[in-house]
């Protein structure tokens, strides 16, 4: 059965108590976490480090939820050396919290040829950065996934960047509508290029404006295939969670996640069976 966290995107400055009772409320099994009270690096916060973390992993038990990811601002795009060593190591230090947290992975970004680069060699750049995080992090089970988005946003190219670090302990944060919006690439060639390294799915709903520029959407009022997205994860049997990212962060006027994360919730389970 596919399982459903949230992004705290939704609710970027919450903390971590509202965040948990809104996931039980609604039917969630799980959060993703991403900000927490506007911040980012979450081991920065009182809730995520020493006394306060046990105290937070006693809080997410209780509800009965788990982590479904812990989501790293990483970007390994950068020709800069130095700037991709700093992005390895608060790499580092988020795989180290979703270890503490019992999440199965950390997601990072590729993302983008940055002006004056060529992609042959930004592809270097960001398998190296993958593999040596990939590798930081096998002791403690926590996998390092790729997020498709940017340049690299079609599954092909997600799993290029893959080969060029090498596949262990790495694999895929699928977001058909980045893949969408960005290539064109529907959903059933996706998921079946994707295969095995598929981790985890983000789902979200969207429409273009008259700009062109693609806007948030409840879900059922964009134009993303959901229902093709759905049937590709049935058609792979899929059982990972899969995790609404509602991204009030970046877009503050679109609704409120006390509202957006409990329909996302009903229109999932208008559209899929206890067998899905």
């Amino acid at each position: 059965m596919i399982r459903l966290s949230f992004s705290t995107l939704a609710c970027p400055s919450w903390k971590i108590e509202p965040i948990l009772a809104l996931a039980s409320n609604a039917g969630y099994q799980g959060v993703e976490l991403r900000f927490i009270e506007e911040q980012d690096a979450l081991w920065k916060l009182a809730d995520f480090s020493g006394a306060g973390l046990a105290e937070t992993q006693k809080r997410i038990a209780g509800y009965g939820l788990a982590i479904s990811c812990v989501d790293t601002s990483c970007f390994f795009h950068f020709a800069e050396k130095a700037r991709r060593l700093a992005e390895l190591e608060a790499g580092k230090r988020m795989a180290d919290l979703a270890a503490e947290l019992g999440a199965p992975g950390v997601r990072v970004f590729g993302d983008r040829v940055q002006q004056g680069a060529d992609r042959a060699s930004t592809v270097h750049w960001i398998g190296d950065a993958i593999a040596m995080l990939a590798e930081a992090t096998t002791s403690s089970g926590v996998e390092v996934w790729l997020e498709t988005h940017g340049d690299f946003a079609s599954a092909p190219a997600t799993l290029e960047l893959l080969r060029a670090g090498g596949t262990a302990n790495t694999g895929v944060l699928w977001d058909p509508a980045n893949c969408f919006a960005e290539s064109g690439e529907l959903p059933s060639e996706a998921a079946a290029t994707l295969g095995s390294a598929l981790r985890m799915v983000h789902l979200k709903d969207q429409r273009q404006n008259a700009n062109g520029v693609w806007e948030p959407t409840l879900m059922g009022q964009g134009t993303v295939p959901l229902l093709d997205i759905l049937a590709s994860l049935r058609k792979r049997s899929y059982r990972g969670f899969l995790s609404f990212e509602w991204e009030k962060k970046w877009h503050p006027h679109i609704p409120d996640a006390s509202l957006a994360v409990p329909q996302f919730a009903e229109w999932i389970r208008r559209h899929t069976t206890p067998a899905d």
